[in-house]
């Protein structure tokens, strides 16, 4: 069976730092309280997975959060923009020995263990994997080669990133699938019911 390996992109949940776009209208108490719960369901989405998890951090590890230290490595993204962290995270997996490599953020609601699954089989076919945001990004990346192109040129967080890292692709010869499209959360039009009890009056 090859070695697969799952990384998750955190922010360390602190008031003022989480979803600012969001916070600019709900509040900044309310969306560090949106920003825990996506937290927890992205947890409860990876927790089943049968291979190894990495959670990096923006600022620091934290041994007593909601990550289980057991089932869960622990880890720090170096300094830059969002294309050096990913990056050195995926440069060191491959140097590790891994095979099948997936980056996932925790902003995505709708995430399921059978979809980052599905990823994963797909790698079993393709050099790559991409599973596209409403918004033009991605809420997951899969790699089954190294492709440092996929993190150059790119203007992060903006609807053109999706695409971009396809044209990558096609231009290197790399095989790729998408799977399904799922809705990051930004703002408050992204949410659903299931943050209304988190939105203070």
């Amino acid at each position: 069976m090859k070695k697969k390996l799952l990384f998750i992109f955190v922010k360390n949940p602190k008031l003022g730092r989480a979803k600012t776009r969001l916070a600019a209208t709900v509040g900044e108490e309310s969306a560090l309280a949106i920003y825990k719960r996506l937290l927890e369901k992205t947890r409860d989405a990876t927790e089943p997975l049968p291979f190894d998890k990495v959670v990096y951090y923006d600022q620091f590890v934290d041994r007593e959060d909601l990550w289980p230290n057991k089932g869960f490595e622990k880890n720090v993204q170096v300094e830059g923009h969002l294309g050096e962290k990913m990056e050195d995270a995926f440069n060191r997996a491959f140097e590790e020995g891994y095979q099948q490599v997936c980056i996932i953020g925790s902003d995505c609601y709708d995430l399921t263990t059978e979809i980052i699954m599905t990823a994963f089989h797909t790698l079993d076919k393709t050099d790559a994997v991409i599973g596209p945001s409403e918004d033009g990004g991605y809420y997951l990346l899969g790699l089954s080669q190294p492709c440092t192109e996929a993190f150059h040129n790119k203007e992060w967080s903006t609807e053109s990133v999706c695409s971009e890292t396809e044209k990558d692709f096609e231009r290197l010869g790399m095989s790729y699938e998408k799977i399904v499209t799922l809705n990051d959360i930004d703002t408050e039009a992204d949410l659903g019911e299931w943050a209304d009890d988190l939105i203070l009056s």
